[in-house]
């Protein structure tokens, strides 16, 4: 009845509806993740079910939700969330999860984000492939498929809500002005609430002004992904029209967060990777706490340089929520950042949260009077390409071009070799005040069929020389 490997990616469950993804593959997807990853760990078989803003979301959720209490799971529907308020959720109630999402993508698609109770991550080295598996066999076996209907509503809005402000006091901040674009995903449910007063807690000294917050899967206004510079091109523009403080960019499901400064200009994550991973550093080193910081590997050389002149443990990870988490519990890490606007936070139950990152921002900035602009700038020393998708058909003979391309030109140049996660390439001399620091990454997309390419080094001009060797190898392979 189908083949279920094309939908299971490498940490969460994506395909086009209903082609690859419908009803009856969800219903059997829910039970197979109660039957095979719930049971395993947990006594208490709980699943809290959320789902964002598209079309599909309440049929496929509800037969996700049939299949779990076939397997005899007790199901709370909190309907409409963010991925962060259901990780929330999850911590909250002490319940497994599943998120029904498909964050930036495309309208006609849908999947499902796992995760354990306290939001811990179901990938594919942690229960996903299990999944899979079980999940095959009961849609290769229609007979075996029983109906057990019916979920209890629970609404953790409110507590979500007082959760982050917990966490972030914004109530003495100075007068803040900020453009927030939803990009008609759930952050038009979620800011309101936290940031607002939509949620019954006390008005705080922050004007939000709105676009596109209303509720939308088919994106009308633009594609909800924030790390294409063009989708945040109307932001950009209406920062610097309201003279507000700065801009806020979330995606489909609100879990991720990009910032624009006062000037219009977009704020590199990797600047609030460093920025966030100082604050809360400093919070719980005042407690006596050693901190350590995670950032993936495609994040800026100057995140580890600067967190380490102030005394913090840094960590270096593969890209993907479900390998940070992982190691986000086992270093007690307080805080993780990833160049894709991911940020983890130990106090949000080690999970990511765009709108917790926003908070922190603006935190910072109620209590410096500069503008966001000269705060951003004293922490980025260097110049980056941004990631570049590259369709390439077989992926380790395009790293082997690659890395020979590199060493053709220069065998005795010293490159050194990372395989950490896809192939980094560096030359990255230990002369601070050096011109001669580059290092390119080309890794493949845990979610596209696509090589990503990362470079990053001292001067525009560099970055510009490396990716045109880079692409000229790629070309010749």
């Amino acid at each position: 009845m189908g083949d279920l490997s094309h939908i299971f990616k490498a940490y969460d469950i994506r395909g086009v509806v209903p082609d690859q993804f419908d009803a009856l593959r969800a219903r059997v997807i829910g039970q197979a993740f109660v039957e095979t990853v719930v049971r395993s760990v947990e006594t208490r078989t709980s699943v809290v079910v959320g789902r964002d803003m598209r079309s599909t979301g309440p049929e496929l959720a509800a037969a996700f939700a049939e299949g779990a209490r076939a397997a005899g799971a007790v199901v709370h529907d909190v309907g409409l969330c963010s991925t962060d308020e259901l990780y929330f959720a999850s911590g909250h109630l002490q319940a497994a999860g599943a998120m029904f999402t498909a964050s930036h993508n495309p309208a006609e698609y849908n999947g499902i984000k796992l995760c354990l109770p306290g939001a811990r991550p179901v990938g594919q080295d942690t229960g996903l492939r299990d999944v899979e598996q079980r999940a095959q066999e009961l849609l290769d076996d229609p007979a075996s498929i029983v109906s057990v209907g019916g979920c209890e509503p629970v609404d953790v809005l409110g507590a979500y809500a007082a959760h982050l402000r917990g966490l972030v006091d914004l109530a003495g901040s100075r007068p803040l002005r900020v453009v927030v674009d939803a990009g008609n995903g759930m952050a038009g449910l979620t800011v309101p609430a936290v940031l607002g007063d939509a949620a019954g807690l006390p008005a705080l000294p922050v004007e939000i002004i709105p676009l596109f917050f209303e509720l939308d899967g088919r994106f009308p206004n633009h594609e909800a992904n924030p790390i294409v510079p063009a989708n945040t091109a109307a932001l950009q523009t209406e920062v610097v029209r309201r003279g507000a403080d700065l801009g806020l960019a979330f995606d489909g499901d609100a879990d991720r967060c990009f910032v624009i400064d006062e000037r219009g200009h977009r704020v590199d994550p990797s600047v609030l990777t460093a920025l966030i991973g100082l604050r809360e550093s400093r919070r719980v080193r005042a407690h006596g706490e050693q901190p350590v910081v995670l950032h993936n590997l495609i994040t800026s050389r100057f995140v580890p340089e600067v967190l380490a002149r102030d005394g913090v443990r840094t960590v270096r990870t593969r890209v993907g929520h479900s390998f940070i988490k992982t190691l986000m519990a086992s270093e007690n890490a307080v805080f993780g950042g990833e160049h894709s606007g991911h940020y983890y936070f130990r106090d949000f139950f080690g999970a990511d949260s765009g709108l917790l990152a926003a908070m922190h921002v603006l935190s910072a900035l109620a209590t410096d009077t500069r503008p966001l602009s000269v705060v951003a700038g004293e922490l980025d020393p260097y110049s980056r390409s941004g990631e570049i998708d590259l369709p390439v058909q077989d992926v380790e003979a395009a790293q082997r071009a690659l890395i020979d391309g590199f060493r053709a030109d220069d065998p005795a140049s010293g490159l050194e070799l990372d395989t950490l996660d896809g192939v980094m390439i560096s030359h990255w001399d230990d002369d601070i005040a050096s011109a001669d620091r580059w290092w390119l990454s080309i890794r493949p997309s845990n979610t596209e069929p696509l090589l990503r390419l990362n470079i990053e080094a001292a001067s525009t001009e560099a970055v510009h020389a490396r990716r045109e060797k880079a692409l000229a190898a790629l070309r010749r392979h």
